[in-house]
């Protein structure tokens, strides 16, 4: 946060410590700037909880984008992994 000069609340230190471990020190450090943005938009001094969970939920890391895509795979045009009547309908 010092080297993005952003104040934190400890709670935000912790939840952000704690995303971090759980994905990636990258995405953990984007967040502080988004986080900042929204923290500016409520006209807030220290970036909160509240601005991170909102930050967290317009933003996905690069596990729940993956997860994101294995659950809707099928719904993507132009998916390999589809049925054989999939295959049977292109050949058709």
């Amino acid at each position: 946060c010092e080297e993005e000069d952003v104040q934190m609340t400890e709670d935000g230190e912790k939840l952000l410590t704690k995303i971090g471990v759980e994905t990636s020190l990258r995405y953990a450090i984007y967040m502080i700037t988004a986080a900042a943005l929204c923290c500016t938009k409520r006209k807030a001094t220290k970036v909160d909880i509240e601005d991170i969970k909102r930050t967290y939920a317009l933003f996905i890391d690069v596990g729940r984008s993956t997860q994101f895509l294995r659950e809707y795979q099928r719904d993507y045009m132009f998916n390999e992994i589809g049925d054989d009547r999939d295959d049977d309908a292109m050949q058709s």
